[in-house]
């Protein structure tokens, strides 16, 4: 059986990676660290899919959580060999006045969390040598955007992640790739101004909003056997916004 961890999976792009996978036959672990009732809610949703899973609490901050959660994946589950890399963080600032405080918690949550998730993922992986890794980046790490430069550091961190891990582990059937969504209607952009929703739309040739599906759709294509050769990829799924 093939197990994912989706962290972040409570809800917005994580919710919808999370069905989207168990859809394709995933068993699918919701990693969530303080949205339970949304995480039980998500699993519901599988469930009365038809599909399978469990929710975990995962603090990816914290070591121990990381290594306890997945050895609960393992325990209940079974060995995880997909890992999407979806929890994330945005504060937005000019940098002159930029907090260090929103600074660390920014690159804390979207790097280092990951980093830590794909340490554990890999010691299965590496044993059952086939596994699968998505990170979530972001347009911001392709295009910059003013008032997000701790946010485009972190997600623009996934991407060398991204391309030197897959020369790391491509020889063990393992694949690293990273998606970079732009503009999506979910909880970490409820807080942009019309402004500066019209600014991001009036710059996507698509003209719209990109739906929570969208990215999904590309996330399970690459956690599947048909995305075997796709490794090291950075893929922008944002209607051209960075064409």
């Amino acid at each position: 059986m093939r197990i994912a961890l989706v962290t972040g999976g409570a809800r917005g792009i994580g919710r919808a990676c999370a069905e989207a996978l168990a859809a394709d036959g995933w068993s699918v672990a919701i990693g969530f660290r303080t949205s339970e009732g949304d995480a039980k809610e998500a699993l519901g949703a599988i469930e009365a899919a038809g599909g399978a899973g469990r929710i975990v609490h995962l603090d990816t901050l914290d070591e121990v959580s990381v290594a306890e959660a997945f050895r609960e994946i393992t325990d209940t589950l079974g060995p995880v060999t997909g890992l999407v890399n979806n929890a994330g963080y945005s504060q937005d600032g000019l940098l002159v006045r930029y907090p260090m405080e929103a600074y660390d918690r920014t690159l804390d949550t979207n790097v280092r969390g990951a980093y830590l998730c794909t340490q554990a993922a890999l010691r299965t992986m590496l044993r059952a040598r086939w596994g699968r890794i998505v990170n979530m980046s972001s347009a911001i790490a392709l295009r910059g955007n003013a008032g997000q430069t701790a946010y485009a550091a972190s997600k623009s961190a996934l991407v060398g992640i991204t391309k030197s891990l897959a020369r790391e582990v491509g020889g063990r059937g393992i694949t690293v790739n990273a998606l970079c969504p732009g503009l999506l209607d979910t909880d970490m952009t409820s807080h942009l101004s019309d402004e500066a929703r019209a600014a991001y739309l009036d710059q996507t040739p698509a003209g719209r909003t990109g739906r929570l599906e969208e990215v999904a759709s590309v996330v399970r294509f690459l956690m599947s056997d048909e995305a075997s050769y796709v490794n090291g990829a950075v893929i922008p799924v944002d209607g051209g916004l960075t064409a």
